[in-house]
């Protein structure tokens, strides 16, 4: 739970489900890392309100009780945002919406509206602006009060289009334009890719707010933003990182997230041109994080989709400083021991089974075992670069033998 108040902040109510797909304990994860999304939006969540159900009423998302129960709140707190974890079908938000009377936003509008807020670059600006056309063609209905006014009769009939195949058209126009600038911008940054020369490409891979910025910051002793919110980077920072006197670039992409909305995926994935070009992936774990194998996941799920699963991987497993297994007393028989009770040593010897020995354990935030990064990510490069240029191997020494 976050426990900032500020009067600033909006005030929010979040809605979400139990069903098959997601119990009671993934649900509260759900909705934890929705009020986050919420935080990092500017909202402070008033309320929360779950509902068990088989599957998503049609029309309203929740039950009409449930929804009573909502609007009962929100008209009682000055609730001027209601927040639902799932994405809402255009009938369902339009409905929702004539019940509360408030504003009504699913999981996809708001990480939009965060990429919105975080996109610098013109790049970045392009593809939020492509994602958030996509998202609101079909919802064009419910979002144009003055179409109601619509009507059929005397005066009324006549050639050309109705207001609302008009607003349509233009939004389908821009999505057009926005699709030819992206591929404009698309080549321009691979004639960008093909300047830096024949350099080993490192990629910064994991979720959201693992740390990879924090990471990119201590090891190209650079100033890219790193804070303790969602989606922090939006734009990919490539470096110049020298280690022995090796040289390489290493780059820091958006991180993943769960549900991550079909649209930002699609309009996305020109920026994980990195990640499919790189030639050595760094996949940064959260360990701290209580459900961090399902990030892991999800992480490896989007890197399948863009054919970049199978690359070189390091596993860093970063906040080590931060990590604190749950209380188990071996005499209680009514408690199974589960990985929530894992300690770090026992994680370092999972993990590193699972990876035959490819996996790091680090705190970037502290600088903890940043040697034993530092040389490992040598050692790896140096393999690559050699492969590339066997006739310069006598150029860079053993990692034994290098000076960080």
């Amino acid at each position: 739970m976050i426990e900032k108040k500020d009067i600033s902040l909006e005030r929010v109510v979040l809605v979400g489900i139990i069903n098959k797909q997601q119990d009671e304990e993934k649900s509260k994860e759900y909705l934890d890392e929705l009020e986050f999304l919420t935080y990092t939006a500017g909202g402070e969540v008033i309320k929360r309100f779950v509902q068990k159900m088989d599957m998503p009423n049609p029309k309203t998302f929740i039950g009409t009780g449930k929804m009573d129960e909502v609007k009962q709140f929100v008209d009682d707190n000055d609730i001027g945002t209601v927040i639902f974890d799932d994405e809402l079908s255009p009938a369902q938000e339009r409905n929702i919406s004539k019940i509360l009377n408030c504003k009504i936003l699913d999981r996809t509008n708001l990480i939009l509206d965060i990429f919105a807020q975080r996109a610098q670059t013109s790049y970045a600006r392009t593809q939020v602006e492509l994602a958030q056309c996509e998202y609101l063609l079909p919802r064009l209905k419910g979002m144009w009060t003055h179409l109601e006014r619509q009507k059929g009769g005397i005066g009324m009939r006549g050639p050309g289009e109705t207001e609302i195949e008009t607003d349509r058209r233009i939004v389908r126009d821009k999505i057009a334009l926005l699709k030819e600038k992206i591929k404009i911008i698309d080549k321009q940054m691979a004639v960008q890719r093909g300047n830096r020369g024949q350099l080993v490409r490192v990629a910064l891979v994991g979720y959201t707010n693992v740390g990879k910025s924090t990471l990119m910051n201590v090891i190209s002793k650079s100033e890219v933003f790193a804070e303790n919110k969602l989606f922090a980077t939006l734009d990919t920072t490539v470096r110049k990182v020298v280690i022995g006197n090796l040289p390489f670039l290493i780059s820091d992409t958006v991180g993943f997230i769960r549900k991550l909305p079909t649209q930002l995926i699609e309009s996305f994935k020109s920026t994980l041109d990195e990640v499919r070009e790189a030639d050595l992936l760094l996949h940064v774990v959260d360990i701290s994080h209580s459900n961090f194998e399902e990030h892991i996941e999800s992480v490896n799920k989007i890197l399948d989709e863009i054919q970049s699963k199978d690359k070189p991987t390091i596993m860093v497993f970063n906040k080590i400083d931060a990590y604190k297994p749950e209380y188990y007393n071996p005499t209680d028989l009514d408690i199974e021991r589960t990985t929530l009770h894992y300690s770090l040593d026992e994680w370092k010897r999972t993990w590193m089974s699972k990876t035959q020995n490819n996996a790091l354990f680090i705190s970037a935030l502290n600088k903890e075992n940043l040697d034993e990064f530092r040389k490992r990510v040598y050692k790896e490069v140096r393999e690559i670069h050699v492969q590339r240029f066997p006739y310069n191997n006598f150029l860079y020494p053993d990692v034994e033998d290098i000076e960080l």
